[in-house]
């Protein structure tokens, strides 16, 4: 967008239930948007919670955005952004390719943007991002099954959000262990949970019903409320002494889950380390003008051995 006359005169109006409809604003320098997929889910609850802290270390204007998991509500919430002035945008891309043409206009606008924790593809230029390396999530998981069962094992899998860039890339890692590992390793039933508890339950409860009398050896879930929802399953068909799960995001409830001896392990993510270094980034693009450069986070698995090594252990102490 090269003349944006029809976003320079939005009514004070407008600009008013913007901001009554997003987060409190915080400190008192640099307007920096921080568009979320969702607030709704613990990993996103604390990843905003370590955006404020890092705002008021950096001194910078928090504009905090919840797109509900919807992309028309944050293209919209990111367009309005740059009218409330806005000179960087921090984003968890509700989808990969469905947010390109917004992002499209903050770069004509000369306003830096980098996505955190997923990635936005299909835009004019590339857009920088700090990430968990989530194919390489992926395969922790899958390499854990054939670690831990080197005789093979039967596999579910239990796919995140579709159209999100962690949900495909954890599933392809699954897949690389899982097939590297020969054909005694066999990937059973593959479903998308939507990276929701319920839904996740429902989907493992079908399945589980579906092969009654062999159950799998292991479920894998590609997010930690999903992994919620599978042991909520398992327990309730009652399978936990039969099915190991494994999945993806360190944060409390899981944690206390995998001390119960219910989760055996989880991927951890890192995402007080991605929201941070995203900030850094674009107040030190602004500030000094360095360039941004993607960054990758190098996930690993927590178990109960090594518990005390997840970021979010001391809510559990």
């Amino acid at each position: 967008m090269k003349t944006n006359n029809k976003r320079r005169v939005l009514t004070a109006a407008l600009a008013t239930a913007f901001l009554m409809s997003n987060a409190p604003v915080f400190a008192a320098g640099e307007k920096i948007a921080v568009s979320f997929q969702t607030l709704s889910i613990p990993f996103f609850i604390f990843m905003h919670e370590q955006a404020v802290q890092e705002a008021k270390a950096l001194d910078i204007n928090l504009l905090v955005q919840d797109a509900q998991a919807s992309s028309s509500k944050q293209s919209s919430d990111i367009e309005n952004s740059l009218t409330q002035g806005a000179k960087a945008v921090v984003l968890t891309p509700n989808d990969v390719s469905a947010l390109a043409p917004v992002i499209n206009d903050v770069l004509d606008e000369k306003v830096p943007v980098i996505a955190v924790d997923r990635r936005v593809e299909g835009t004019s230029s590339a857009v920088p991002f700090v990430t968990a390396d989530n194919v390489a999530g992926g395969r922790i998981m899958g390499e854990w099954v054939v670690k831990n069962m080197p005789k093979g094992a039967n596999v579910v899998l239990i796919t995140g959000q579709i159209g999100s860039t962690t949900a495909m890339d954890r599933a392809k890692g699954v897949h690389q262990a899982l097939t590297a590992a020969g054909s005694n390793f066999k990937l059973v039933a593959e479903q998308s949970g939507e990276a929701d508890r319920a839904k996740a339950m429902s989907v493992v409860e079908n399945i589980l019903t579906a092969s009654a009398g062999t159950p799998p050896d292991v479920i894998i879930c590609s997010t930690g409320d999903m992994t919620l929802g599978a042991v909520e399953a398992v327990r309730g068909m009652g399978l936990s002494n039969k099915i190991k799960i494994i999945g993806y995001d360190a944060y409390p409830e899981v944690l206390k889950s995998i001390k119960a001896g219910e989760i055996t392990g989880i991927v951890e993510q890192s995402p007080s380390k991605q929201i941070r270094t995203a900030l850094r980034l674009v107040v030190d693009n602004i500030r000094n003008g360095t360039k941004i450069e993607s960054v990758t986070v190098q996930p690993f698995m927590v178990t109960q051995q090594n518990l005390d090594q997840a970021e979010q252990f001391s809510a559990i102490k």
